[in-house]
Order: C-alpha cells, then structure tokens, then sequence
C-alpha cells in the first residue's frame, strides 16, 4: 500500500542562513545591509513582501477568537507571547523579528538551535510587562488568549490571540500569522503546510478508516506524572489520537493538562500511554508496582512522545509529525512501509530550512535534547 500522501517528493535541502546582526537593528536596518550578506528569514519577508519602504499604513485582521485588530503593514518588532506560537513564527520565516520571547532555551533547545536569532530576543519569564513592550517599540504581539491580549491592547499594542484547540485552528493560525507578517513569502509557506496537513489526515483516514471500536486502543496521554495531568476531550491531543487510530481513555475529562488521581488511571484501563517528552522518562512509569497493573504497562506499549523544535504532541506545526508517528506506534502493522526518520528529516528541511543529521532525528524521536 503507498503512503505517497503522507510522504510527499523530497525537495532540495538549503542550507540554513541566519541572521546575525544585532537585536536593536530593524528590519530595514537589514535591508540596507542586504548588498553586503545575506541575512535571516525576517529580511526574507521583508525583501520578497514588500513592494516599498516601511509605512504607517494600516490594515485590520481578525484573530482565532474573532476579535479585528489594526495591525502595521509590515511589523517589524514582534513580542511572541505564547509558548506554542513562537514555533509558527519560525517556520514562516519570522524568526528575526522576534525581538521578545517568552520561549528559553533550556525549555525549548532544538528551536533555539535550528533559529539562534532567537538567543538575541530578550527572554521573558513570567507575565510580560506591557510597559517593557512599548519601550521595545514592539508593534505586533502574539498572545494565546483574549484575556491575555487586553493590557497589551490597552496601550495600543496590536495584539492577536491565536489559541486554537483542533487542526482547523491550527492551519487558521498557520495562515494568519503569515498574513499578519505582512509577506507573500510567508503565505506560500503557509499555503504549501496546510495542503500538506489535509493531505497527511486524508491519508490517515484512508488507511484507518475501516477500523471498528474495539480495533481503536484506548489511548493515555500524560503529560505531567508528578503533579498527574492527562490530556482529555475537546484538545488538539484527542484529536490526534483519534486520527492515528486511536480512542482517548481520557474523553471524559475535557481540556488539556487536566489534573487526575491514579484511582482514575485505573479505571480507564489504558491499551496504550503516551508520555510527553518533557513528562517524565517513560521507565518511570514501568518502575512503579501501581502502573505495573495497567495493560498498557504489562504489555510494554508505553511510549515517549518526540521533541522538536516545540513538543510534537502539542500546538504548533509538528502536529503533521505526530499524526504521522501516532498512526505508526498504535497501528505498526498498518505503517510498514512509513519511514519516520525521512519523514522528518523532509520536513524540517522544506520548512525551517535545516538538514539535520541522522543523530538529531534519532534524538528528536526518543524525546530528548541536541546533544550539543
């Protein structure tokens, strides 16, 4: 059976090419200096979005919670607020113009290192000041919800809350983020991602599609074990699961990282846990007697979630990884042929512009760090 539509043709890797010019520099400032070097993805932007200069001028977008917002031209100086998000600016080419991040390296290290701009952002811990934002002159913020944009708002910083929690929010914060960058570059990113997803989920559901109930193991994904959170119904998690062939044992609970006691493990009777990359290490969970009762642990189908640039199973752009390496770990005899390590060395190619190497794909896949 082909999975043509879940791996499409390689294209041809290019080799990273980030900037390295100081974080007070604009992104005109990079422009001028474009004749000398060639610099990193926001002059990119800039260079294949803009037919002029840099102006005052306006327009007004809608963000994921339906609220419009007046947004510059062509934003420069960009706070990324959301943990989740900051991968999204990435993939479009707008990592230069981060210039706040609430993202770390030691909690996000594959993003920092496929995107080293970003050590040049100033790193925010905690609440964000919104009076730090406007003496850094931002004039565009990413925040994950409306209550979280309004003290940004309140000052006149254009601000766009971009929570979502299934894969149409996703491919609609995909496509608004490169709107609101301002560049046609980015909208043919974002363009060519969503195609791809579609593609990615038509295929899963043609593979799987004549599964029955009983053929859909019943899927625990933790993603704390101490304090104990579980990912239920109605998140961005219970779909995946569901599209790789899977039920979530956690339905019940609504919401992601939701709070449970192990009395509650146990009676879901979970065929297969999936913990997140930065949960815990899985042989914890077969180390302890009370998991030991599990099917899920008896079995051995206990799994680690990859991490990339931002954890796969959560909300950024590796959604189209995850789907793809769920369908594999909970239907193995159905995925043969699907080679997860070409799958993603692609896809980081094509869209963040990186050949990685055999050693940081197997890393990525057992969930753990660069090695350097």
């Amino acid at each position: 059976m082909s999975i043509d539509f879940l791996i499409p043709p390689s294209s041809t890797v290019r080799p990273p090419k980030w900037p390295s010019t100081p974080v007070g520099r604009s992104c005109l400032d990079r422009i001028r200096l474009s004749a000398l070097r060639r610099l990193g993805p926001c002059l990119l932007i800039l260079v294949l979005g803009w037919t002029g200069l840099a102006s005052a001028a306006e327009r007004t977008v809608q963000d994921l919670a339906g609220e419009t917002v007046a947004l510059p031209a062509h934003p420069a100086r960009i706070a990324d607020l959301w943990f989740a998000h900051n991968e999204l600016l990435v993939m479009l080419g707008g990592a230069g113009c981060i210039r706040m991040t609430v993202d770390r390296p030691e909690t996000t290290p594959w993003m920092f290192k496929l995107a080293p701009v970003l050590h040049q952002a100033t790193q925010i811990r905690g609440q964000a000041n919104p009076e730090a934002l406007l003496a850094e002159g931002i004039d565009l913020a990413f925040v994950s919800s409306p209550r979280s944009a309004l003290p940004y708002r309140r000052l006149g910083i254009p601000t766009l809350a971009m929570e979502f929690q299934n894969a149409d929010g996703l491919m609609h914060a995909v496509s608004l983020t490169a709107d609101a960058l301002g560049s046609t570059a980015a909208q043919a990113v974002a363009r060519r991602y969503n195609q791809e997803l579609l593609q990615v989920m038509a295929g899963l559901k043609q593979r799987l599609g004549d599964l029955t109930e009983a053929q859909r193991p019943r899927v625990l994904h933790i993603e704390s074990l101490v304090p104990l959170r579980v990912d239920g119904g109605g998140s961005l998690i219970d779909q995946w699961i569901h599209l790789a062939g899977g039920r979530n044992a956690a339905a019940s609970v609504k919401g992601s990282k939701q709070p449970v006691d192990f009395e509650q493990v146990l009676a879901w009777q979970p065929d297969i846990i999936i913990v997140g990359a930065s949960a815990a290490k899985i042989d914890q969970v077969a180390a302890n007697a009370w998991w030991r009762s599990l099917p899920a642990v008896r079995q051995g189908r206990v799994y680690r979630d990859p991490l990339g640039i931002f954890p796969w199973d959560r909300y950024g752009s590796e959604f189209l990884l995850q789907l793809q390496w769920a369908a594999k770990t909970l239907h193995p005899e159905r995925f043969r042929d699907l080679d997860m390590p070409a799958v993603a060395h692609r896809f980081y190619a094509d869209y963040f512009q990186h050949d990685l190497s055999e050693a940081d794909i197997r890393r990525m896949l057992q969930g753990l760090p660069p090695a350097s």
